[in-house]
């Protein structure tokens, strides 16, 4: 049984509003709308009127999003209306000043812009569920801090739902610093940033695709607030809320994956591997591993996939010793080079099965990768 949201006034609805407003709040909103379920209400946006303002939400029962407009409020009340067809109308509607109604005793809402107007079917406000609470303590963080940090680490999440706890970032903050790390079981990206002032005491694995539409609706503003309450976590920004279910487990200890030494050490130019790998890499279909030849003075990127071809591509590289050949997914290793911040990227490597770790120029960002066995 699905709790419900209060509803804020039984009856008629009727607002005025811009098109840009509505427009802008719905482009929040609507990626909460759920696309793969058989309950219907979530298939929709709630529409609450009152106190000069047109407050939006939508939720899939995993991520939820609110935020409100500016608008004339003739009557108060709230409607859910279906959320799809509605950011697409608006998305249509010249620029105008749009009219939304709906009455208690009809299942539609009128919708009227210039000389065009239309009528939707509706769903019970009733119905829609139940909204975590904002009202809790949040912590101010700053937020361009936070979003760098999820950019970096948040695509070493994996998309396996079959283990929720590697769907998830988990974000710890210690005294001074905030640690965000994520691992498919291929890859682990780990990164300790910095904080001023006074840090919450927090801890949660966060769903990975909540972070990824936290850092699309946080473009505004300087600080970002969070809390946790009880399941929830709770993430506010300038003009926008973003709850979400904190994932249960417990997050592997990524600091017994990290070995404490290396038998070679390579400083590369960062852009150069990175157009090195990106168009050798053009070859590495089917899974196929890209791979990377270390000789003295020089690192040869190559891949070959059968009835497709293959590709060689050698740049320079501060290697020494025995030659040392390893194979990696082609994309992954992209990942890696694309979330390592600076002019230069290292590369660790102990042995052709061994895990290697890319770091850049300062030590507060980890990207380890895990090699592919390479045949012949």
């Amino acid at each position: 049984m699905i709790e419900t949201e209060a509803v804020a006034a039984q009856g008629t609805l009727a607002l005025t509003c811009s098109r840009d407003e509505l427009l802008r709040g719905l482009g929040i909103v609507s990626r909460g709308v759920s696309t793969r379920t058989t309950v219907q209400i979530l298939s929709g946006i709630l529409l609450r009127a009152g106190d000069g303002k047109l407050e939006l939400a939508a939720t899939d029962m995993e991520v939820s999003l609110r935020t409100a407009v500016e608008a004339k409020v003739e009557t108060e009340g709230s409607v859910v209306v279906p959320g799809r067809l509605l950011l697409e109308l608006a998305r249509l509607l010249p620029e105008a000043e749009v009219t939304v109604e709906h009455k208690l005793d009809e299942a539609a809402v009128e919708i009227r812009c210039g000389t065009a107007s239309y009528r939707l079917h509706t769903y019970n406000a009733e119905d829609f569920p139940r909204l975590p609470d904002t009202q809790i303590e949040l912590h101010a963080v700053d937020r361009e801090t936070v979003l760098g940090t999820i950019g970096r680490v948040s695509r070493s999440a994996s998309r396996d739902e079959s283990r929720p706890v590697l769907t998830g970032v988990l974000m710890r903050f210690e005294p001074g610093k905030l640690v965000m790390a994520a691992t498919d079981s291929y890859r682990l990206s780990v990164k300790e940033t910095a904080l001023e002032g006074s840090v919450p005491e927090l801890e949660a694995i966060v769903p990975a695709r909540a972070l990824g539409e936290l850092a699309r609706i946080a473009v505004e503003g300087k600080q970002l607030s969070l809390g946790v309450h009880e399941n929830q976590v709770v993430f506010g920004t300038a003009d926008a809320w973003l709850t979400t279910r904190r994932i249960d487990g417990q997050f592997p200890n990524y600091k017994q994956l990290v070995p404490e030494t290396f038998e070679h050490e390579v400083s590369l130019p960062r852009e150069e591997l990175l157009d090195v790998v990106r168009r050798v890499s053009v070859m590495a279909q089917r899974n196929s591993p890209l791979r990377l030849r270390f000789a003295e003075g020089e690192l040869t990127v190559s891949a070959q996939t059968q009835d497709v071809g293959e590709a060689h591509e050698s740049l320079p590289a501060s290697f020494g010793g025995e030659a040392l050949e390893i194979g990696f997914n082609a994309e992954f290793l992209r990942d890696g080079i694309e979330s390592v911040a600076g002019e230069q990227v290292r590369l660790k490597l102990i042995s052709p099965l061994r895990p290697a770790v890319l770091q850049g120029e300062g030590d507060d960002f980890l990207y380890l990768i895990m090699p592919i066995r390479l045949a012949g």
